[in-house]
């Protein structure tokens, strides 16, 4: 991203001994908050609050049961990635030929078409925030995010940006979950004995945050800042547990905040056409103050997910052009973000055929590029220097790759019932 910052070459010859302590924690720092706010998206929001609705006080043990998938998840693909020095796509062409350039293909087409959705929260946000027409808000919103990339220090931009977002997200959220008043001990207790058990639920939601380029956002901003090698692997460990940690904090307090509107009695509608749970949560919560900080809280999920999508995708076009240069990545960028913001101009009515195939889709890429990944791990210990992989953690990381594989054969099914329509 920046000038500044290391480039391929050197991460591949692993020239990041030098980066001094306050280098090492920004750009772990960074790599925490661009997978946090990936995984903090618009339909992770709308997912919280439906399920919320519709299972109450055990859909704590769905959030606890994905935290513990995107663990083992994370913690594999951030530690491949930084031991290797190698950009996934790469790694999975280094690993068995061919298979980096599907998994490009499969993460640059679902970015793209997941960037329409994102583009739509932030144009939902404003709506929400201060009565924006849906369509104009996504519109400036696209428009600011290319401007963050086009910046002369866009690597500084994008981390900060991102960074102050996520906070002020979780901030308002403590406030409506704190002004909601739910039953916290009696989501404490199903949290771990849940009155029901909701493996779709599971599924969906495990998709939404660890599914498609959400997985290598935090990987990859690590590689571009030379965050690699056994040197920088205990920092990785815990900037990943922190990133799951930070994701998790989000996704527990949105879920109390709606868990007090359910438990006093108010009815969300969450099967209408134009229903929105989480804004009649909010506004059921605080009033016109509480949609406008839903509103506040969809836009920063939603622009910072527009980011995410974006810089992640652009990062597997590496496995195409080697040699790319840190400004030919922020046009490509750029052209990605402006591409998205046209489709969700033209697009009269919500893509939701669209979403839903391209939801099929991101759960499909999870468990190639895991399975690939711990193919690596297992069989390709000369990628990483011949260090020897946790056999604790590959063992961890086979069960969460069936599981994720079994999720995506779930999917296939209303793949093609969608495209037979």
């Amino acid at each position: 991203m920046e000038q500044s910052v290391i480039s391929s070459v050197e991460v591949r010859s692993g020239t990041s001994s030098g980066m001094s302590s306050k280098s090492r924690r920004a750009a772990l720092t960074a790599a925490i908050f661009l997978m946090a706010t990936s995984a903090i998206g618009p339909g992770f929001i709308t997912q919280t609050a439906t399920f919320t609705t519709k299972l109450g006080a055990a859909f704590a043990f769905a959030i606890l049961a994905s935290i513990l998938i995107d663990f083992v998840v994370q913690l594999n693909i951030w530690r491949i990635v930084t031991l290797t020095k190698m950009r996934a796509s790469d790694l999975a062409n280094a690993a068995i030929p061919g298979s980096g350039y599907l998994l490009a293909i499969l993460v640059i087409v679902g970015g793209l078409f997941f960037n329409i959705g994102n583009i739509g929260g932030t144009g939902l946000g404003l709506n929400a925030m201060i009565g924006l027409d849906p369509k104009v808000g996504g519109a400036i919103s696209a428009i600011l995010s290319i401007g963050i990339f086009l910046s002369k220090r866009a690597g500084m931009a994008v981390d900060r940006f991102i960074i102050l977002a996520g906070i002020l997200m979780i901030a308002l959220t403590v406030y409506v979950a704190f002004v909601s008043g739910p039953p916290v001990g009696e989501a404490l207790f199903q949290t771990f004995l849940p009155s029901t058990i909701d493996f779709a639920t599971i599924t969906t939601i495990v998709g939404g945050t660890v599914g498609g380029y959400i997985t290598y956002s935090g990987a990859h901003r690590l590689l571009d800042k030379g965050t690699v090698g056994i040197d920088n692997l205990g920092a990785v460990n815990r900037a990943a547990l922190t990133g799951i940690a930070v994701t998790g904090v989000m996704r527990y307090v949105l879920f109390l905040a709606v868990l007090g509107v359910v438990a006093s009695g108010v009815v969300i509608d969450v099967s209408g056409k134009g229903a929105n749970p989480a804004a009649q949560a909010f506004q059921a919560a605080a009033g016109d103050v509480g949609l406008r900080i839903f509103g506040v809280i969809l836009w920063a999920a939603a622009i910072t997910s527009v980011i995410g999508a974006a810089y992640t995708s652009v990062s597997f076009v590496t496995i195409f052009k080697a040699d790319i240069t840190e400004r030919a990545r922020n046009i490509a960028t750029v052209i990605f973000i402006a591409i998205s913001l046209f489709f969700y101009v033209v697009i009269a009515t919500p893509p939701a055929q669209m979403l839903v195939f391209v939801g099929g889709l991101n759960g499909l890429i999870l468990p190639i590029g895991l399975s690939i990944f711990i193919y690596a791990a297992w069989a390709r210990s000369d990628l990483m220097g011949s260090y020897r992989y946790p056999r604790w953690l590959l063992a961890l990381g086979v069960l969460v790759c069936a599981l994720t594989w079994y999720m995506g054969y779930k999917s296939i099914g209303p793949i093609f019932a969608l495209l037979a329509a």
